[in-house]
């Protein structure tokens, strides 16, 4: 059931990813990326089995932040793309210091959710600076390749439009190492046995392989929305 679970998960949100930029363009894909940051960050602290590996939730989740800098830098341009991976660290800050700020109240007698919040909430500091961190490196990284990857490959070709797939697949695969290393490392050593720790790290990087290489066509499907006027 996880694996089935974790296919519709990536085909539901690579394709809401598609009808937000469709129906709101730009706007709706900064609007997007504050969401989705928002709520791999939660789904991160869950951990299955899925495809024979121990792994965390949020990969997909996660994976789907790099189609949309992707967008934006193939539709948008670089400036808007760096604007991106901005909010999303904005986003989990906020999202941090809000949550932080419930635990300041005193509970009523009759309260039962702010025990179960602080079971939640209490170890995301160190998620959220894991998080950042990873997530500012990796997705420059990301912009950064793909942007030159692609003035690599429109110079010799000189045709802007071809090797979408490849500036996309380098610049996310190699980005995701980065991303998986820092994330993992950070967030989760010493609260895993290190054999835990590393099965998260391989399956991590695994299952980012695939969402890489499956939100391709998902990005060719946005370059249609928007078209090159050239």
């Amino acid at each position: 059931m996880n694996e089935i679970l974790l296919i519709l998960s990536l085909l539901a949100v690579y394709s809401t990813t598609i009808l937000t930029y469709k129906f709101f363009g730009k706007s709706g894909i900064f609007a997007l990326t504050a969401i989705i940051t928002i709520l791999a960050n939660i789904e991160v602290l869950i951990l299955v089995r899925a495809f024979g590996l121990e792994q965390t939730l949020g990969n997909v989740l996660f994976a789907s932040t790099f189609l949309m800098t992707d967008i934006l830098s193939e539709n948008e341009g670089r400036r808007d793309a760096h604007r991106a991976v901005h909010l999303g660290m904005f986003a989990a800050v906020v999202m941090v210091v809000i949550s932080q700020s419930w635990f300041l109240y005193t509970p009523a007698e009759g309260d039962w959710v702010t025990p179960a919040l602080k079971t939640v909430f209490s170890v995301t500091p160190r998620l959220l600076f894991a998080s950042l961190l990873g997530y500012i490196v990796s997705q420059k990284l990301d912009v950064f390749l793909y942007h030159k990857i692609w003035a690599f490959t429109e110079k010799k070709t000189g045709d802007k439009k071809r090797f979408l797939w490849l500036r996309n697949n380098v610049a996310t695969l190699t980005a995701q190492i980065v991303n998986t290393l820092i994330f993992n490392l950070v967030a989760f050593y010493g609260v895993y046995p290190a054999k835990t720790l590393v099965s998260i790290v391989i399956s991590s990087y695994l299952i980012y392989v695939v969402t890489s290489l499956l939100d391709t066509p998902f990005l060719y499907f946005a370059r249609k929305i928007k078209p090159f006027d050239k």
